[in-house]
């Protein structure tokens, strides 16, 4: 089970990056809804601004109707502080509702395109990441980017602007105590920049590790059987627990660098704000400063600790921000499959009747992460299945079948050679229209929590009726489909686990021809069945097999026998062709496999 972390890209280039570049890349997400967004940061810098408004009128208060005891001035004087006080409140509640849909919106959009994207990647890009990081990137970092988008993307700014309004404000008041107030600034602005370095390698750690994380329940969930039938369920909790004890430390270290910056941003300041108290008792009592300017100082310096304190989380947030977009982007930066390479064929040449149905010309195919020099999987394959004809493929485990299976419908692409569909190059039609020709049967089936006969039709390109769904179940022998609940429309349940191996064989086969496919591509699709159900199938093939050009993986000779032609795929090369009595005569490897194949049937 994988649990380690895919990534694009080496730790070290990661670290490199702005965080603010980082997060420029939003931009296309969020501008549709920009105006709102400034909207709503132009009402929270009002919000806070009132809020800067009351100590001047605490001043006011003070220094006029409380030293003349006009008690008409004082209940004038807090009517103007109810009235700031509700205004600051309903500009911070309009903030929230200007916010509160457009970002949800925003994320539904990423989330789509994320989907989208992974839809398009290449099977080789999901050999390589473990799926809980594809989920994780998908749920927990576009959770972040949302949270970042509603609060520290607007606060960074209002709460900076609130600090530069507040100071200015102190020193027109008193000069000398602005310039203690100040005082901490230089420790403060060192030490944040100091906690956004270390706290985004931490932060970078933790989401990467609640992806390990994600990986090993999705996959516990789903191999539960496995699991269950092995006694390996103390195993795999001891897995989970280790797992989750690492992520627990690095959560830790996060909490302690942002105690650290909070410890610091929290005492400097306070320090600050109690030297400037006995600085300005002093000079109050002195009678070089009125007691409502020391009022309205300290109000205001009071006022200021929101904006202050809050500096270590914004920038912890902005930090898990800046790491789950750089997470989002390293899968959407990922190379999509082309919707054609640029392959050429002889333009304006008629097709030859030598190049009709499925022909292999010199195809070798290496996988793109194989270790360099290492042989290829597939080393110059000629073969060519006529129209109208089935081919077995036979060859030993791990001979390449299923690769060279895997080619045809473009789940992988070839490394040198081509492959052409009656004549023309796969590469030069798109992958609509080549799926649309060539449908294909696994030997491991997948079958999604939908009804069964919405699984077949996966298999049929435009529309496909009842009678399609019914001539489709006949083939593949799959008439138990009836004696279900709900019939065609039973939920089989995640990876249709509710039905035997070979009830979701046979529903994989029956997606296959559901089409009507112009080219059959089946691996091995009746490993699973017993050998009366398979001998019904394989007579419905038969038919099917007449109306189409076909290349099956086989491993029993029953298999083989629906064929009209056999190739023996040896050492990644095809090293015989012919009937299957021709290659019993011939061919003593394939002697071997069939006697084999046999003596396990047996």
């Amino acid at each position: 089970m994988a649990t380690t972390s895919e990534t694009t890209e080496e730790p070290g280039k990661r670290r490199d990056r702005s965080a603010v570049r980082t997060l420029l890349r939003l931009w296309p997400y969020v501008r549709p809804v920009r105006v709102r967004l400034f909207t709503a940061a132009f009402v929270a810098v009002l919000a806070s601004c009132a809020g800067l408004v009351i100590p001047l009128v605490l001043k006011w208060m003070v220094d006029g109707p409380v030293a003349d005891r006009d008690s008409a001035g004082v209940w004038l004087g807090a009517l103007f502080l109810l009235l700031l006080g509700l205004t600051e409140a309903l500009l911070f509640g309009l903030r929230r509702w200007l916010v509160a849909r457009p970002l949800a919106g925003v994320e539904a959009g990423m989330r789509a395109d994320l989907y989208r994207h992974l839809q398009r990647l290449p099977v080789a890009f999901h050999d390589r990441w473990a799926s809980g990081q594809l989920l994780s990137r998908g749920t927990t970092d576009l959770m972040l980017l949302r949270m970042f988008l509603a609060f520290p993307l607007t606060f960074l700014l209002v709460n900076g602007v609130t600090i530069v309004i507040g100071v200015v404000i102190m020193l027109i008041q008193e000069w000398t105590l602005g310039l203690v107030i100040l005082g901490p600034a230089i420790p403060v602005i060192v030490t944040c920049v100091v906690f956004e370095t270390r706290y985004t390698e931490v932060a970078r750690r933790a989401q990467d590790q609640v992806g390990d994380l994600t990986t090993v329940v999705e996959e516990s969930v789903l191999g539960i059987r496995i699991i269950k039938g092995f006694g390996r369920h103390r195993s795999q909790a001891r897995a989970f627990r280790e797992l989750s004890r690492t992520l627990r430390g690095t959560e830790l270290r996060k909490a302690g660098l942002l105690a650290t910056i909070w410890g610091v941003i929290v005492t400097l300041p306070e320090v600050a704000i109690g030297v400037a108290l006995v600085l300005g008792a002093v000079q109050v009592a002195d009678g070089s400063l009125s007691a409502g300017t020391l009022v309205a100082f300290l109000s205001t310096a009071l006022a200021l600790r929101w904006p202050v304190d809050s500096i270590g989380f914004l920038l912890a947030m902005s930090q898990e921000a800046a790491t789950a977009t750089e997470r989002y982007f390293e899968v959407m930066d990922a190379e999509p499959e082309s919707r054609a390479t640029g392959a050429t064929t002889r333009t304006g040449a008629t097709t030859r009747t030598e190049d009709s149905g499925l022909r292999f010309h010199n195809v070798s195919f290496r996988y793109p992460d194989a270790p360099a020099g290492s042989p290829p999987v597939l080393d110059r394959i000629d073969l060519h299945i006529r129209p109208g004809e089935s081919m077995a493929l036979v060859g030993a485990t791990g001979s390449g079948k299923t690769t060279l299976t895997a080619l045809v419908p473009r789940l992988h692409e070839v490394t040198s050679g081509r492959i052409t569909l009656d004549g023309e190059d796969i590469t030069a039609m798109s992958r609509e229209e080549l799926r649309s020709k060539v449908a294909v049967a696994f030997e491991e089936p997948t079958l999604f929590s939908a009804g069964v006969g919405d699984n077949v039709l996966m298999g049929a390109h435009g529309t496909a009726g009842q009678a399609e769904l019914e001539r489709a179940l006949t083939v593949a022998q799959a008439d138990f489909v009836y004696a279900l609940p709900q019939g065609t429309d039973t939920q089989v349940g995640e990876q249709g686990l509710s039905l035997s191996g070979g009830q979701r064989q046979r529903l994989a086969l029956a997606r296959a021809v559901v089409g009507r496919p112009r080219f059959l591509v089946l691996d091995d699709p009746l490993s699973a069945l017993d050998v009366h159900t398979e001998a019904a199938v394989e007579a419905a093939l038969r038919d099917v097999l007449a109306e189409t050009t076909g290349l099956i993986v086989a491993h029993r000779p029953s298999t083989v026998l629906l064929a009209d032609r056999v190739a023996l795929l040896s050492g990644g090369r095809i090293v015989a062709v012919g009937t299957h009595q021709e290659l019993l005569r011939t061919n003593a490897e394939y002697v071997h496999l069939m006697a084999g194949t046999e003596e396990a049937a047996q």
